[in-house]
């Protein structure tokens, strides 16, 4: 039965699934990694993380395709049924029409999606996440540290999903310094611009000329382009989804943390033991979906009032006393 709740929670197969449950029945997932690859030390790889933990504890391979163009995502999904896949991830809003079309003609087999919670089938569960959440906890770091009152904001595609982590941070940096400015630029319009490092490093640059002195990237593999020029520049970025603190330490600093690595475990491990429920999931701080990254990469760089207000807002959020607007909820970003 289907059930609607909130809780916490190229391309090639590169893997053949394992399977053997306890009780014999057959067991094969499948996962289909959107544009940029599950190494794009991003979103993909945060997907991918979780899979990976997923295989090393159960044993269970996973069967894997990386979308190359946009084609391939229904494509490479039916393939999976072809193979036996028992249940199918989608990773990414875009691979929505494709999930839809396949779980619809497939009621047997499980499906879920990340980054989506809006379709409607009884046999696919769907992952939404509050990402304006985590960024106004990012927007807060960054107007801490900010020492031109001027920062950053790199977004991929031009979509009401990347808006809305534009927005949280542009809300997360005015809470704490209501004259800064906030700089945005987007990549691009289609979906290349998760691919495009070095137009992210241009943008970056762009915006450090103008006074920005930290930028905060929202942008796939694009991404890797922003902290590396922001490094370069002797400035500061802001990494998203996967923790991104190591990639440049002590220049990066901190991570907006989607924990997309959760979903695609809970996925795997709940579909194996047959406790896989569907419906919508919506993961926000109070939920531990979304928040960011401290460790020892970037202990230097947040100071203890730092994050003693950041984990203030944080516990203000969970309690709803502070409410983040969503961008997607008007197309309007309301400070």
């Amino acid at each position: 039965m289907k059930k609607v709740f909130t809780t916490l929670l190229a391309g090639a197969f590169t893997a053949v699934a394992g399977f053997a449950l306890a009780d014999g029945h057959g067991f094969k997932p499948a996962v289909i990694y959107d544009m940029g690859g599950k190494f794009d030390k991003s979103f993909n790889e945060g997907v991918y993380n979780g899979i990976k933990k997923f295989s090393e504890e159960t044993g269970v391979e996973v069967m894997e395709f990386e979308v190359t163009n946009e084609a391939q995502r229904q494509q490479a999904m039916e393939k999976m049924v072809q193979r036996g896949a028992t249940v199918v991830l989608g990773v990414g809003f875009a691979q929505a029409d494709a999930i839809s079309a396949v779980a619809a003609a497939n009621p047997d087999v499980k499906f879920s999606i990340i980054d989506v919670s809006w379709l409607d089938h009884p046999n696919l569960r769907q992952y939404g996440f509050k990402e304006q959440e985590g960024s106004y906890l990012v927007g807060m770091a960054a107007a801490m540290a900010s020492k031109t009152g001027k920062v950053g904001f790199v977004g991929g595609m031009d979509i009401p999903l990347i808006r809305a982590f534009g927005c949280g941070y542009e809300q997360g940096v005015k809470a704490v310094n209501a004259d800064a400015e906030v700089l945005q630029n987007m990549t691009g319009t289609t979906p290349a611009a998760w691919n495009d490092p070095t137009k992210g490093a241009e943008l970056t640059q762009a915006q450090i000329d103008r006074g920005a002195d930290v930028v905060y990237a929202a942008a796939g593999a694009t991404g890797v382009g922003v902290l590396q020029a922001a490094t370069d520049a002797g400035k500061l970025s802001i990494g998203v989804d996967s923790n991104q603190n190591h990639i440049h330490p002590g220049s990066v600093l901190t991570s907006m943390l989607k924990r997309v690595d959760v979903a695609a475990y809970d996925t795997m491990k709940d579909a194996m033991s047959g406790d896989f429920e569907t419906g919508v999931r919506i993961l926000g701080v109070k939920e531990g979906g979304v928040g960011w990254a401290l460790d020892e990469n970037n202990a230097a760089l947040i100071t203890p009032e730092m994050k003693a207000a950041i984990d203030a807002a944080s516990a203000k959020i969970s309690s709803g006393e502070i409410m983040v607007h969503d961008y997607r909820s008007d197309n309007t970003c309301k400070m």
